[in-house]
Parts: C-alpha cells; structure tokens; sequence
C-alpha cells in the first residue's frame, strides 16, 4: 500500500529537493523518513557524510531508518543503478508496499563527470519504475551549479518542498527523449595533446595493446585492466556493429588514461544502453553495460561523422 504524496501512484515516484539551507533540508527530509518508519515501510538515507550526520542527528533515537554509505552507492551511475535494483527487489520480495530513499550525490559529481550522473537521474525514472519506490534527490543549491540545478528540473516530475508541497517539474523531458540528447562533454586537457596511440579497424588484441603502452603507473593496476578489458569490449562492438572505419586512440596523463573508439554509425539505438543491461537484444549493449561499471568515466557523442565513446581510467575530476 502506497502512503503519504504516493499514495494511488504506480511505480516510482521520483522527486528532487532544492535546498539552500540545512534547515530547509531537514524540513523535507525528517518528514518524509519519519512518515515511511510510522507506516512500516523499508526506510533508506543514502546522504554524504555531513548531511547525513544532520539527519540522523534529527531523527529520534531508535528511528527504523536503515543508513547507507552515499559515497559506495554512487561510485558510478551502471553501479549504482545495479545496486540499487537488488535492493529494490529484495525489499519488494519481503513483502513491502512501498519503499523509500533519500540519497545525494557527491559533489565532486557535479565537474566534468556530471554528464553522465545526469543521464543516470533520468535513466532511473524507467529503471525503478516496476518497484513501490518514493525516492528523494537532495540538491544542495549553495554548492551545485546552474546547470546542474537546469538538468536536476528536467530528469526529476516533481520538487519536494519545505512547506510540504510536491510540485510538478515544469522543464521534466521523459527519459526516452532526454537520454537521446547529446549530453555536454567536457574537455580533457589530455586530449590537447597527440594521442600516445592511434590505430584504424584494430584487433581486440592490439586495442588492449595500446591501453597497456600507455600505462606507465599512473592509475591503478586494477583500474587499467579494467580498462583493457572495456576498450578491447567497446573496439569488438564497433567492428562488428558500427560503420567503418573504426579508430581507436589513447592518451597517457599524467594520473589517468584517456582512450576514444569511435566509427562512422549512429551508435546504439537503445537510449539506456550503458545504464541498463539490454532487454531488447541491442546490439552490444551488454557490453557497453559492463564498461560503465569498470571505467571511471564514460561519455558518448553522436555527430556527422559518426559516434564516438570516451573511456577513463584513473583520475576524472578535471575541467
């Protein structure tokens, strides 16, 4: 049984909330947790650690609010997305009629990786959308950007204020349309200089190749095969289901490697492709749903001139 502004809504019910003061935040926040303990529902709070330290701060002792650790769910949004899911599911096979969450992302999200995280906030609208979920978004409007806060109003149907409201988002584009949007990539400083390797229609074996010529310590061991095994993934993919010619190029930073595969089609037709493992027999579309979840970052651009997917290993906080 649904409760509280859900009640009669079938599916997720998704809302963000834009604060501009701690007060403000718990004003939505307590409410809502406290709201979900009373009716019996799985109650989660997935808040970085001083906004988290608030809320737990406020709630009374012994509240049956579960705490996570916002910064291992939103490692990365594939991830997230997965992990997320689980949880969904095993709450939802426990028997219960509604669950509910408030979660933030870090705000190291919010540079130049925020285009994905974007994609993630609208992907979730349809990724969720079989679960009982209530889920709040906290935007803290003192740190996050304009155009964060211009991208929070169109993957969020609705704002939770403090005065109790739930107000209808009036720039909300459904996630179909929104992740076939060309998303703003931001440039990596890397990439100003010639790539360290640049090969045409390579081999699998030679794109791993080329991952490891550019290793020279500077990301972890683990996160560079990670990366062998997305780019060797992704030139595969672009063989056997792009347009030729399929060219690969790697740059070597100083702390992360950079590399692009891109070819002269159109790219997956399956706007989550990525986020969500393939149900519709996409072409490599598992493939691309595992790359998310190994690499650091990863952007794709669709152009004249075909598509194209940027890879990141180590560090990606850079403008």
């Amino acid at each position: 049984m649904r409760t509280g502004a859900a009640a009669g809504h079938h599916g997720y019910y998704h809302e963000a909330i834009r604060y501009a003061s701690d007060d403000e935040l718990l004003a939505v926040v307590v409410p809502f947790l406290l709201g979900g303990a009373e009716a019996g529902e799985p109650t989660f709070v997935a808040l970085g650690e001083r906004t988290g330290g608030l809320v737990r701060s406020a709630l009374p002792a012994g509240a049956p609010v579960q705490f996570l650790s916002g910064g291992d769910v939103y490692a990365r949004p594939a991830g997230a997305i997965r992990s997320y899911r689980q949880l969904l599911a095993e709450q939802l096979a426990a028997g219960a009629g509604q669950i509910r969450i408030v979660g933030e992302m870090p705000p190291a999200s919010f540079g130049a990786t925020w285009d994905w995280w974007a994609r993630y906030e609208s992907a979730i609208n349809h990724a969720y959308d079989e679960f009982p979920l209530w889920s709040m978004c906290a935007y803290d409007t003192r740190i996050t950007p304009p155009w964060v806060m211009a991208d929070v109003a169109r993957t969020h149907p609705r704002f939770a204020t403090a005065d109790g409201r739930h107000v209808p988002s009036p720039t909300w584009t459904p996630p179909a349309e929104y992740l076939r949007e060309n998303r703003p990539i931001v440039a990596d400083p890397a990439q100003a200089q010639p790539p360290a390797v640049e090969l045409v229609d390579p081999t699998a074996a030679e794109a791993r190749a080329a991952v490891r010529k550019a290793d020279h310590g500077q990301v972890p061991v683990d996160e560079v095969e990670d990366l062998v095994v997305a780019v060797s993934e992704i030139v595969t993919n672009a063989l056997r289901h792009g347009r030729p010619p399929v060219r690969l190029r790697v740059w070597a930073g100083d702390d992360r490697i950079l590399a692009t595969v891109s070819d002269g089609g159109e790219g997956p037709g399956d706007p989550f492709c990525g986020l969500l493992p393939a149900s519709d027999g996409t072409p490599g579309g598992l493939g691309v749903w595992i790359t998310y979840q190994s690499c650091n970052h990863v952007t794709w651009q669709r152009g004249d001139d075909g598509f194209v997917l940027r890879l990141t290993a180590g560090n990606t906080y850079v403008g």
